[in-house]
């Protein structure tokens, strides 16, 4: 499996349950890579969407221990719930979308982690693990700086080379 994130300079991703920046470059990006994907996430970032709806043409799976069962997405209890609905999927199918908690959770278990970088400080109140200081991550691509928003941002691309077993 893999994650999808958005950083600041300080590898900063949310306050306030929402996003630091508009980037429509990256959302575009983020659209591409989901797309008629599985999306995985906890249960305040499906709360953070508008209408607290699951994003569309996407498989959603939601990690919300005591949620209540949904039409619109897949809610599972717990990581082994979690563990049991993701071996439905291909593994390159499947995409951490957040939030912060989770993505430190489902980290170790990420093959690959597609990083956008923004050159700028969000002022974030919640952060992602700087791969660049985990010796199991390696920064295999980066992007040509895009201009999006007034922000200047770039793709890259981390492996991990010691993925654990979900």
């Amino acid at each position: 499996m893999k994650a999808i994130v958005a950083v600041d300079k300080k590898w900063g991703i949310g306050k306030k349950n929402d996003l630091l920046f508009s980037l429509p470059e990256d959302m575009k990006y983020f659209r591409e890579k989901t797309f008629n994907k599985v999306v995985v996430m906890g249960s305040n970032t499906l709360k953070s969407f508008p209408n607290g709806k699951p994003l569309k043409n996407r498989t959603n799976i939601v990690l919300f221990p005591g949620g209540e069962k949904r039409e619109d997405c897949i809610v599972v209890d717990s990581l082994n719930e979690l563990s049991k609905e993701l071996k439905k999927y291909p593994a390159d199918d499947v995409f951490i979308i957040g939030g912060a908690m989770f993505y430190k959770t489902m980290l170790p278990f990420c093959s690959e982690v597609l990083v956008t970088k923004v050159n700028a400080d969000g002022h974030a109140e919640v952060f992602y693990e700087n791969l660049d200081e985990k010796k199991e991550w390696k920064c295999v691509s980066v992007s040509e700086p895009i201009l999006t928003n007034g922000y200047e941002i770039r793709f890259t691309v981390y492996k991990n080379s010691d993925v654990k077993e979900f």
